[in-house]
């Protein structure tokens, strides 16, 4: 990718949407007074205790997380940012597991986020991949962190983007997205990654399932994994045959179909071998970069929209009062809407 030349982030004016009580509450971290400049400095040198509080910081939506963000976004573009999606248990977390040993074989430096579900009734979520992955421990270049999807359709976090931009302006050369792998929803791995890989498993009617839900068209690559299994063959033929009646021209990218062991690591050099191509001839596709960066652009204005309405008393009351009338049919979501806008 392209890096920009970006004034230094020491030298950058504070937003002037931000008063000064945003801008002193957003200059620490109140947990031990840790200033978001030298969290930034930490995440510039990959130290992992920064990294894990940089990301906290995002994943709650504190004031310091834009802040933070807008000072180590001049320093991404880098990494190589991955997208693992398929249904649940069709191998994921033991695939990436696979990629991430290949790539330390290869000297890449990995980043990995793991989107788990979060419950839509105790708000909690399992936030078990650092558990399959215990194999990286130990080894400095290699960061694990599980992250709750907190019911985001698709299952991502709207801290991932955010979280990945840390990542990948801490050194990483790859950073893996793993997302929970809940169907339709998976399209916004789109959003997020240069490459979308989706996952399959042979006999679980999965195949079948993947046309039904659109998946064919958010697949850079087609991973049918546990291929030992029966009726794997096939499967790659039905999918095979529905991307060929998919009109691409002479230099456009056909999603390649690959068979993998990822419980044994066979398979996995071609893979990354194919994420490496991949990447290599989209680098510069400035359309997809830029669909990519109109959709975060949208999501954050919309987020920031909302949260401007909810900082007033006064717009907060009639946030609650249009809910209330809305509940009891007194006024329609579209009107409702309109009479915020116009008054906030």
């Amino acid at each position: 990718m392209v890096v920009s030349t970006v004034t230094p982030w020491r030298d950058r004016p504070w937003p002037k949407a931000w008063d000064r009580c945003d801008r002193v509450s957003a200059a620490r971290d109140t947990k031990d007074n840790v200033t978001t400049e030298s969290l930034a400095d930490g995440i510039l040198t990959r130290d992992q205790l920064a990294i894990a509080r940089a990301i906290t910081l995002v994943e709650n939506g504190s004031l310091e997380g834009p802040l933070l963000i807008r000072g180590l976004f001049g320093q991404s573009g880098r990494a190589q940012i991955i997208g693992v999606t398929g249904a649940p248990g069709v191998g994921k977390s033991t695939l990436v597991d696979c990629m991430t040993t290949e790539w330390r074989r290869r000297e890449r430096t990995v980043g990995i986020l793991a989107i788990d579900p979060t419950s839509p009734f105790s708000g909690g979520a399992v936030l078990g991949d650092r558990i399959r992955m215990q194999s990286h421990s130990g080894d400095s270049g290699v960061y694990v962190r599980s992250m709750a999807s907190r019911g985001h359709l698709g299952g991502l976090a709207q801290a991932t983007n955010d979280a990945t931009v840390i990542l990948d302006a801490a050194g990483f050369d790859v950073v893996i997205v793993e997302t929970v792998g809940v169907g339709q929803g998976e399209v916004d791995i789109v959003r997020t990654a240069d490459v979308s890989i989706v996952v399959m498993v042979p006999g679980t009617g999965d195949d079948v399932q993947a046309i039904k839900a659109g998946i064919m068209e958010i697949a850079d690559i087609f991973v049918m994994n546990k291929a030992d299994r029966d009726g794997a063959e096939r499967a790659v033929s039905e999918i095979e045959a529905a991307l060929m009646l998919q009109t691409l021209g002479a230099d456009e990218w056909r999603p390649p179909v690959l068979k993998i062991e990822a419980a044994r690591g066979i398979g996995v050099n071609a893979l990354l071998d194919t994420v490496e191509t991949f990447v290599e001839r989209h680098e510069q596709d400035r359309d997809r970069l830029r669909a990519r960066a109109e959709v975060c652009l949208r999501e954050t204005l919309s987020r920031q929209y909302l949260a401007r309405l909810e900082r007033h008393d006064d717009t907060r009351a009639a946030l609650e009062n249009a809910v209330e009338r809305i509940a009891s049919r007194d006024i329609d979501p579209y009107t409702a809407a309109a009479e915020i806008m116009e008054h906030g």
